[in-house]
């Protein structure tokens, strides 16, 4: 019974996923198609062709997109790991304070907030950069990134650190060898929402991006809001491929044991 729970599950999740990505695929290789008809009248590859021309800039926005959301996830992991670690672990004044300030941007619009730093960003010299818009990515980002990391740590045992000091590891070491081993399922989760979020991001891109910098949503939203379906389907196809790579990479990760998970506990 519990194995065919597991499959009933895993089935219908990837018919949950897949599901709105059908129609998109239809689309994409459609010339014509028009309501009431069930498929296309005409198909064509007329918008896979345009998608790897040089003049679509999907190619360029996508290497852009990547590299951005990487640069975002390791600097989530410099700002949010010691942050997290921090509110987890230890008790300080104003430890509230710091809690809800990091926890704004999901209340606050992004907008807002990008408006907000934007002529910042232009005294300091960080708009039409690629550090500048990851670091704007950072304000979505990094509430996620802590919330999960500070449940991680929350269920984080101290003691296996200490041990290792008091055998004359250094503080790498200790990190590299008892830390990291023990947090990678629960950071890998939370640098997946830190992926997925600065992908999808648009208006904090365009703002001090300045249109110089341009990502796989700033390529995609024109066909949106236009009437081009087919190659608006063929770039969301492109433009979601990474993200549910990313998610089937991730997802073994949430029903894995370890410290963070309770196989230590509170040492």
């Amino acid at each position: 019974m519990q194995r065919f729970i597991r499959w009933f599950t895993i089935i219908f999740i990837v018919v949950a996923v897949l599901a709105p990505v059908i129609p998109q695929i239809v689309w994409s290789f459609s010339f014509r198609w028009f309501f009431p008809d069930l498929l296309p009248t005409s198909w064509s590859l007329d918008s896979w062709e345009y998608v790897f021309t040089d003049s679509s800039r999907v190619g360029e926005s996508f290497l852009n997109s990547l590299y951005i959301a990487l640069l975002s996830c390791f600097m989530s992991i410099l700002v949010g790991l010691p942050a997290s670690r921090a509110i987890a672990l230890h008790e300080f004044p104003g430890k509230a304070v710091i809690e809800w300030v990091l926890m704004v941007p999901i209340i606050v619009p992004g907008l807002v907030s990008t408006l907000g730093i934007h002529q910042v960003f232009i005294r300091l010299g960080l708009t039409d950069s690629y550090i500048g818009v990851s670091l704007v990515h950072l304000i979505p980002c990094i509430p996620y990134f802590v919330l999960v990391m500070t449940s991680v740590f929350a269920n984080y045992g101290t003691l296996l650190e200490d041990s290792a000091r008091t055998l004359g590891a250094n503080p790498w070491q200790v990190f590299w060898n008892v830390t990291f081993p023990g947090i990678l399922p629960g950071m890998t989760v939370a640098l997946m929402f830190t992926f997925l979020i600065s992908w999808g991001q648009y208006v904090t891109t365009l703002l001090i991006g300045g249109g110089k910098i341009i990502t796989l949503p700033m390529v995609l939203f024109p066909f949106i809001s236009g009437v081009n379906y087919s190659n608006a389907s063929a770039i969301s196809l492109i433009f979601v491929a990474p993200a549910i790579l990313v998610l089937v990479l991730t997802s073994r990760q949430l029903g894995k044991e370890s410290s963070v998970m309770g196989g230590f506990g509170r040492l």
